[in-house]
Formats: structure tokens, sequence, C-alpha cells
């Protein structure tokens, strides 16, 4: 009985995300349209920040609960499946264009910051002067985005929804996004423990895929309206968010144990970024790159069940 309950809460949850990405699309993009914000800037900031919501509450309650397992798997596995199955999903459905800038500085970018998270963590610890590092990087990523902000060339306003109603619709859809995704973490974590699942397993896919549930409706929706910007910038703003902001603030709360076991998967993040960029160059990113991403997440997917990565790795 209960888990026909924890799966009524988790069709609930699908469903307030689902409507609440669709407010949240139209309210980011008719406000960008409005206010002459670029709507690359509004992807990585504005959506990408409020879509990561989630991971940034799952990820630092983890950490006050000293649950490194779910802390730091929730964030890789958020930023793998971010890439492989919500990027490859947006693709397969309609071909996203790719701006020179995400493909010159933000991909790039991502890839870095990746790493970084990887070295700072190998000698077994996010400490308090890494999340300092963390934070460090994350502020000098707001400061390109306002100067880009400043340098980037203005649309003009157009006509559309008013500033008053697109700031109500993104309020709503964030509002919705963010409880139908408490929601769904909650019942999938629950059918997990059920079904005698480990916390690394429940971190990695469970609660990422719960918690990247945001993003996926949020750009496949964008990419089927056409925003493509917001489409790619919400993830790539995502991942950043979610590695510097995210676990940067939890390891300055309290000093993260980085597992062993979790190397390899953040070797998987750092592939999964430079893939994407690869399949970026020509500024296109079709369904060709799409399937590709996706089939590299059933790999990793059926890598983790078969317990392959339950060893750490000798890196």
């Amino acid at each position: 009985m209960t888990v026909f309950i924890q799966i009524a809460i988790l069709i609930i949850g699908f469903v307030l995300l689902v409507k609440g990405a669709d407010f949240f699309v139209d309210g980011a993009a008719g406000l960008a349209k409005r206010m002459g914000i670029p709507e690359l800037v509004v992807g990585l900031t504005i959506v990408a920040m409020g879509t990561s919501a989630p991971e940034a509450a799952v990820s630092i309650t983890a950490a006050f609960k000293e649950n490194a397992d779910i802390a730091i798997g929730n964030v890789i596995g958020s930023n793998i499946l971010n890439i492989f199955v919500i990027l490859g999903l947006a693709a397969l459905i309609i071909p996203i264009a790719v701006s020179n800038s995400t493909i010159k500085y933000e991909l790039p970018f991502m890839v870095l910051i990746t790493g970084i998270f990887l070295a700072l963590g190998y000698d077994g610890v996010i400490s308090r002067p890494d999340g300092a590092v963390l934070w460090l990087a994350f502020l000098i990523y707001l400061g390109y985005l306002f100067i880009m902000t400043r340098n980037s060339e203005q649309p003009k306003e157009s006509e559309g929804i008013t500033i008053p109603k697109a700031l109500l619709l993104t309020l709503i859809g964030l509002l919705m996004i963010i409880f139908g995704s408490d929601k769904t973490v909650d019942a999938a974590s629950e059918i997990a423990k059920i079904l005698g699942m480990s916390e690394r397993f429940i971190g990695l896919t469970i609660v990422a895929l719960g918690t990247s549930l945001p993003e996926l409706v949020t750009s496949v929706t964008a990419a089927h309206k056409g925003s493509a910007d917001i489409a790619i910038g919400n993830i790539v703003g995502s991942n950043v968010f979610n590695v510097l902001f995210v676990l940067g603030t939890s390891a300055l709360i309290i000093p993260i144990n980085f597992m062993p076991v979790f190397r390899l998967d953040a070797v998987v993040a750092i592939a999964a970024s430079i893939l994407l960029l690869v399949c970026c160059l020509n500024r296109r990113l079709g369904r060709r790159s799409g399937a590709i991403l996706l089939t590299c997440y059933i790999l990793y997917f059926f890598f983790i069940v078969l317990g392959i990565g339950a060893k750490p790795p000798v890196l």
C-alpha cells in the first residue's frame, strides 16, 4: 500500500514539474524580451539557479546531516544527467542552436571547474578552504556574466506579456518546480529504499534525476518553444552553479568526505562536459548528438547498476 501511495505522489510531482516549467519558461523568456536582457544571460542565471534550487536544498541539507554520499552524489549525478539525459532528450525533440560564447567560454569553464572539483576532492575531503576556492570561482563566474550582459548587443524591447505578468509566471512556475521536485525526490527515494538500493545509487540516480527534473522539463520546454539559449544556458549554468555554489556552500558549512569511489563519477562528469563541447562545435546540438549523449548515460547507468563502479578506481 505504501508503494502505491508513493507512486501517486510521484505522479503528482511530475505534473507540477511539467506545468511549472511551462509557466517558468514563458515568464523568463517574456521578462528577457520586455527588459532587453539577452536570453542566454537569463538561461545562465535566473533559470539555471532557479532550477538548481532542489540540488542546493538536498545537498546542503545532506551536508548538515553529514551524508556525503547524498550531498556529492546528488551534484555529480545531476550534472551527468543534465548533459547526457536532459540535453540528449531536448536535442532529440528539436535540434538546439548553440551560441559562440557558449562554445568559447561557458562550456570550457564548465569542464575546468569540474576538473578543479575532482582535484580538490582527491585527498578524500572537500574542506572549508576548498569550499572557499569554489566560492571564489563562483564570484568570478558572476563577474563574467555581468560583463557579458554589459557588452551584449541588447535586443529591442518587444511586444508581449507585461513585466508584472512575466514575473508572476516566473515565480509561480519556480514554486511549482521546487515543490514538485521535492515531492518527486521524496517519493522516489522511498520507493528506492523499499527496493533495497544503496545510498550511493540513490544519490547518483534517483535523487539526481529527481532534482534534475526541473532542468529536464525546463530545457525540453524551452527547446520546443524555440528558446535555444535558455535550453542550453539552463544546463551549463545549472552545472556550474551545482559545483561552485551548492558544493562550495556545503563545504563551508561542514567539510564533506569525498569517497574514493566518487573519483570515477567525477571523471565521467568531466568526460560528459568535454563530449558536449565537441558535439556543440558546429554551433548546433542535433538529433545525432542527442542520441549519442543518451546512449552514454545508458552505459553509465548499467555501469552503476552492475556495481562495476562500487570499488574505488585507481586513478
